[in-house]
């Protein structure tokens, strides 16, 4: 049974920084692509973030030099390391695990099979 459990969320004014934690259990998290996505409300799912098993990253533009993945092989636990947030970044986000081990990594969705219950991050102005 694999589960997947974000933290770290909150409030914070434009320009801070905040870093969510995604705790794995039933799976390696330096085995698996995984990801962070967010959602806004009325918004579709974006992904933020993506780290191959290997080690490699992308980002999407919108969050490029802010944001960072990072993941602990102790913890067995994945990472976002956001900075200088907007109040764009307003979102639920959401870590989720690829569907077998060393599938590329990606920023959609649909190439993501296991998902946390997510956590709110919201920036004011």
């Amino acid at each position: 049974q694999v589960g997947l459990v974000e933290s770290g969320g909150g409030s914070v004014q434009a320009g801070g920084s905040l870093r969510l934690s995604c705790a794995a259990s039933g799976l390696t998290v330096s085995t698996y692509s995984m990801a962070w996505f967010r959602q806004a409300p009325g918004k579709g799912r974006e992904g933020v973030g993506a780290m191959h098993s290997g080690g490699s990253t992308r980002y999407p533009d919108s969050v490029k030099g802010r944001f960072t993945i990072s993941r602990n092989y102790a913890r067995n636990t994945l990472y976002l390391q956001m900075n200088n947030l907007k109040p764009e970044d307003t979102a639920v986000y959401y870590c989720a695990a690829a569907w077998r081990t060393s599938q590329p990594s990606s920023l959609e969705p649909d190439d993501y099979r296991h998902w946390g219950q997510g956590t709110q991050v919201t920036v004011s102005s």
